[in-house]
């Protein structure tokens, strides 16, 4: 069997009062631009996901997030032709800070339903379904 190298990348739902989730839309000279994903990226070598997602929330949106508020979801584990991705979803209600695209990304809340209408990477579109399942549509 060919080894086929892992790659651990964590997201995250943020959860407005309203129940709408916050995407992010990838940038131009990104993998995938233009495609829409949950908040996130890749792990630093030894570093644990909550902190790694910790991390990638202020770099990307300018907020603060405690590990306490991080509650884990569910995961996606798909086959890039590369790579094989694995993604803890983690949902969090509670930042300091307002929401900024630090990165040139577009940004949009919605409800969970109405994130089946955009163009998202194969590994987040299996996320959706329990997204609904928590929020409702």
């Amino acid at each position: 069997m060919t080894p086929v190298k892992l790659l651990i990348v964590v997201a995250c739902a943020l959860i407005d009062p309203d129940n709408r989730v916050l995407v992010a839309q990838r940038p131009e000279g990104k993998p995938m631009a233009g495609l829409w994903e949950f908040p996130g990226g890749k792990l630093e070598p030894d570093e644990r996901p909550e902190p790694a997602l910790i991390r990638e929330l202020g770099e990307e949106l300018g907020i603060t997030v405690k590990e306490a508020c991080l509650a884990p979801l569910t995961f996606a584990s798909f086959p890039y032709p590369d790579f094989h991705l694995l993604m803890p979803l983690y949902i969090c209600r509670r930042w300091e800070g307002a929401v900024t695209a630090r990165e040139n990304q577009a940004l949009k809340w919605l409800r969970p339903g109405k994130l089946r209408d955009l163009a998202m990477p194969p590994a987040d579109e299996p996320l959706i379904p329990h997204l609904i399942d928590l929020l409702g549509a």
